[in-house]
């Protein structure tokens, strides 16, 4: 089976596929259309499949021999991001865009299932395809495990089209990948008043501020300088009027590592600081921690089984030495259940303007991309299950 050929020679579908989903992009649970012409062309294959967490869809490939089970993940949902490029086939809904390529993942893995039906008769086992919503909310992949996505699967493998790889190049490391993406809330309660007369007082902006700074104390000085931790707090409200002290703060923020148990760690090290440092200025504090996205660790045997795939296609050269991540990614609920990997698959090249941060509203893609990704998903079904044979 020449796994390469049939992704140049389904390049084309493909590359129709990215655009069409590209034109209307939805939001996390309401991809209501997408979902509905991922049937329509899973139909059009004669592919079984079952729809899972609302919008998602559960696919089936049975090989024509026993073998193990390995499922290929792609998500779906776009993102509230105005597109800001000249494309023709450019976001047709106003404030919305696949600013992060989950466009491509749904078009290219349309692509290998279309491969892969056509060889079913030679594959050894299973290949389950799983085209997930809700990826930017850190929610879809929950929904689809609840829904049994991954029950009885021994294996799965995901790809993410990335603007920082070069076109042509695939990163598919063993280990951490992409940092665990947690969310927090802390609540300040101080005492309001006048502000000439802050005697009567306890300022909430004053001790919301130690507290955002005490907290950095955790990167510098509790975590290990080999392990990177990042402490963001990313909105702080406090008063209402230049001659008032402030009663209350409210803050949001995100917490991104890779040590799974020290992310288990982090919200009893901050509801300490953020407890003791609001008694210290008399005020009381609380923290809501939710352990949101978990970091993205992929298995050695199955980085290494991608690894091989790629050079079936790509050559030695093929792959890519890339560092790892603080983005979130909640594949990595699916890595907790079964082994696998995520590749990142490079879209970046200059010449072409394709060289856009993801979540930006110029992000854009080199299509050669698709065609890699395409065979990638495939081939690497294909590995898989030759190397778990039964």
């Amino acid at each position: 089976m020449d796994i390469k050929q049939l992704a140049k020679e389904n390049k084309d579908y493909v590359i129709s596929m990215r655009r069409h989903f590209h034109e209307y992009p939805e939001l996390s649970f309401e991809e209501y259309e997408t979902s509905k012409k991922i049937k329509e062309e899973l139909d059009k294959m004669g592919i079984e499949y079952v729809s899972a967490a609302g919008t998602g869809v559960i696919a089936t490939i049975k090989g024509g021999k026993p073998g193990k089970t390995v499922a290929l993940r792609a998500d779906i949902d776009g993102l509230p991001v105005q597109e800001l490029t000249d494309f023709e086939y450019k976001s047709k809904v106003e404030g919305r865009m696949h600013a992060c390529g989950h466009d491509t993942h749904a078009a290219m893995l349309l692509g290998a299932a279309k491969i892969l039906n056509e060889i079913k008769d030679e594959i050894n086992g299973t290949v389950r395809l799983l085209f997930q919503p809700s990826e930017e909310n850190g929610k879809g992949a929950f929904a689809m495990i609840k829904d049994g996505a991954v029950d009885g699967v021994d294996g799965i493998f995901g790809i993410h089209i990335w603007a920082d790889v070069p076109v042509g190049k695939v990163s598919l490391e063993a280990g951490p990948r992409m940092a665990c993406a947690d969310w927090f809330h802390i609540n300040v309660h101080g005492k309001g008043g006048h502000g000439s007369q802050p005697e009567q007082c306890i300022d909430a902006v004053v001790v919301s501020s130690a507290i955002v700074m005490n907290l950095q104390t955790l990167v510098s000085r509790e975590n290990r300088p080999q392990s990177p931790l990042v402490l963001t707090v990313g909105m702080l409200n406090s008063g209402s009027r230049f001659n008032v002290i402030a009663e209350d703060g409210y803050m949001e923020g995100t917490t991104r590592c890779f040590d799974p148990e020290f992310r288990k760690q982090l919200p009893v090290k901050m509801e300490r600081i953020i407890k003791n440092t609001a008694e210290a200025f008399g005020a009381t504090a609380s923290l809501d921690f939710d352990f949101a996205v978990a970091p993205t660790i992929n298995d050695p045997k199955c980085a290494e089984i991608g690894q091989g795939s790629v050079e079936k296609i790509l050559g030695k050269k093929g792959n890519y030495q890339f560092e790892k991540l603080t983005g979130g990614e909640d594949f990595s609920h699916y890595l907790e259940k079964v082994p696998g990997a995520i590749a990142f698959v490079g879209c970046r090249n200059e010449e072409k303007n394709c060289c856009y941060a993801h979540h930006n509203g110029r992000f854009a893609i080199d299509e050669d991309a698709l065609e890699i990704g395409t065979a990638l998903y495939a081939q690497y079904a294909v590995d898989f299950l030759d190397k778990f044979e039964k």
